[in-house]
């Protein structure tokens, strides 16, 4: 029998928001996370700001707004109206309200609960780790627009070679250990720093391809990058 489990999903904003709402990926998206409910198991989403936190940001820069933990505010506000969308639209079976604090226990039977932003000085991948430690999982799928890690930027050098599995210290080689509002990097250096702490392992994976989710959650060989502790 398979085994239920609470699966944790940072769903990047450039899913969601990549230039406009991308409203046939968040039908899609709907649809795979009902079938696996369907299955027992329960899923904790984390909403990223997209294109709509990088509009914000970007405006806030020319009007003179330098302050980082403004510039950290705007963009968790903007991860607030993804997650009420997605809360919404996954209608009667979530959590009827955002989280947006994760040092709360969470008591309830709703099949999906969805999360914004929390505290400036971080991204919602810190988020996704707290949320992983709050409901008891070692495991964060962190969805966006790339299918994985590559040992060099793919567009502009012809032979970068995938990475499928790295730790966690490699990483914050390539990233650096200090976190920037707006930030593009495959990974919020300050939760890669509490993942390893945490021992939590994160996926790094194509959120468009459903197929190869499927894969990740069942068990079977994926396209991806696993981050790991150690």
């Amino acid at each position: 029998m398979e085994e239920k489990k609470s699966i944790v999903v940072s769903l990047g904003g450039s899913l969601i928001v990549p230039d406009q709402i991308d409203q046939e990926f968040l039908q899609q998206f709907k649809n795979f996370v009902l079938k696996w409910t369907r299955r027992g198991h329960c899923f904790f989403i984390i909403a990223g700001g997209g294109k709509t936190a990088r509009n914000y940001q970007l405006a806030a820069k020319d009007l003179g707004i330098s302050d980082k933990i403004n510039l950290d505010q705007i963009g968790i506000y903007a991860t607030c109206i993804n997650a009420e969308l997605l809360r919404a639209f996954f209608g009667k079976i979530a959590y009827p309200a955002i989280i947006a604090d994760y040092s709360k226990k969470i008591t309830t039977d709703a099949k999906v609960i969805v999360a914004s932003g929390w505290k400036t000085g971080c991204s919602t991948d810190l988020d996704a780790i707290c949320a992983a430690k709050l409901v008891g999982s070692k495991q964060v799928i962190n969805l966006s627009n790339i299918d994985c890690l590559y040992d060099k930027d793919p567009r502009a050098f012809a032979d970068a070679k995938p990475i499928e599995h790295l730790t966690f210290a490699e990483l914050l080689k390539i990233t650096g250990k200090i976190w920037s509002p707006g930030a593009n990097t495959p990974f919020d250096p300050i939760a890669s720093q509490m993942a390893q702490k945490e021992k939590i392992e994160v996926i790094i994976a194509n959120g468009k391809n459903l197929n190869n989710l499927d894969n990740i959650l069942s068990g079977q060989p994926f396209t991806g990058t696993t981050v790991s502790p150690t």
